[in-house]
């Protein structure tokens, strides 16, 4: 080989070397780049943060709320209590189906089936109770101290152990009360028939609601001239009973909002109509089933007002500061196909006060 030729090979030996370093290094450029991520800006974190808020509030706007609902048992004012609540959360968005599901549930006057619900309720996990009627409420309340549970149709929550205050509850439950003015409905009876002396009441004993309302009518009796004659029962089947029992020793009988009564109420109608004793009732709904007369609640009203309560409470307010809350326009009924079957017939000054008069 010539001096001329080797020192050719060695210029194309160099280039050659020197070629394959260049390309070894842009190639390990190119890797770092793509596999190295660029720190975030401010503007990009804010931005993602906002995304996350924003995604968080999209999901509470789109949450199904699940509320179970338990009444005790099936009659005309408590149905109406529970249309009321569920009227007054559709008015407010909350759409059966859309925006909340309810889970309805009827105990069919038996406390076991009422605790059995409830609990049903809490392994469900459910976001709210709605209690109708006082067993109803109190087997919600043994049942959990964390779901809130909204009551109603419940005479005196705080006699039945649901709160400790009307005004300031301090447990998971609130809601309205059903407390009807016993005096002025107990009134009533010397207005349907003047020379009424002795009242028959039929009540279920073991109902707290019912004891509260007949300790109001023992202590408000004697000064409307009025001697009571008490008739407890425990179950609807013995309503009849009872009723029957009372023919011939009262002037009148008066129908408080005892669940059980009020449940078999023709019963306790039909006696009174054979006898001829006109029957007073604790609420409207009875009225219009075929008793007297009434001053009192719309049970309708009452629920639509525990509904706008437990917006408030899916809202976020603590129902431990939510005070009971009552109902306070009052309702005078009467009804004059009733009275007349019973044979009493009704003064028009008493129909001209009325605020509903059911022919």
């Amino acid at each position: 080989m010539s001096l001329k030729h080797l020192q050719k090979s060695r210029l194309f030996l160099f280039l050659f070397l020197l070629i394959i370093g260049l390309l070894a290094g842009c190639g390990s450029s190119e890797r770092v780049s793509s596999t190295e991520k660029p720190a975030a800006t401010s503007t990009e974190t804010n931005t993602q943060q906002e995304g996350n808020s924003t995604q968080a509030s999209s999901e509470t706007e789109k949450k199904v709320f699940t509320i179970g609902i338990t009444q005790i048992v099936e009659h005309p004012a408590l149905d109406a209590a529970k249309e009321g609540f569920i009227k007054a959360l559709a008015d407010n968005g909350y759409v059966d189906g859309e925006k909340v599901k309810f889970d309805q549930q009827n105990a069919q006057g038996s406390r076991d089936t009422a605790t059995s619900i409830a609990q049903k309720f809490v392994a469900d996990k459910v976001d709210m109770i709605f209690a109708i009627a006082t067993p109803t409420a109190q087997a919600a309340a043994q049942a959990t101290a964390d779901i809130p549970i909204l009551i109603t149709a419940v005479t005196d929550p705080v006699a039945a152990g649901l709160v400790k205050s009307n005004e300031r509850p301090e447990t998971n439950v609130t809601g309205t009360t059903d407390m009807n003015p016993v005096k002025e409905q107990l009134s009533l009876v010397t207005k349907v028939k003047p020379d009424a002396k002795k009242v028959g009441i039929l009540y279920n004993s073991g109902e707290t609601n019912s004891e509260v309302q007949i300790k109001l009518a023992e202590s408000v009796a004697p000064e409307l001239g009025l001697e009571l004659v008490l008739k407890g029962i425990t179950n609807s089947s013995e309503v009849q009973q009872a009723a029957q029992s009372l023919v011939g020793k009262v002037d009148a009988i008066y129908v408080p909002t005892d669940n059980t009564v009020v449940s078999a109420l023709e019963s306790v109608l039909g006696v009174a109509e054979q006898a001829k004793i006109p029957v007073v009732a604790g609420e409207g709904d009875s009225v219009r089933r075929g008793a007297v007369i009434t001053y009192g609640l719309d049970y309708y009203k009452l629920g639509y007002q525990t509904g706008e309560m437990a917006i408030k409470v899916l809202n976020g307010t603590d129902p431990s500061t939510m005070p009971i809350e009552t109902q306070k326009d009052m309702q005078l009924i009467v009804n004059k196909k009733a009275a007349a079957n019973m044979g009493v017939e009704l003064s028009e000054e008493l129909l001209k006060e009325a605020d509903e008069v059911i022919e």
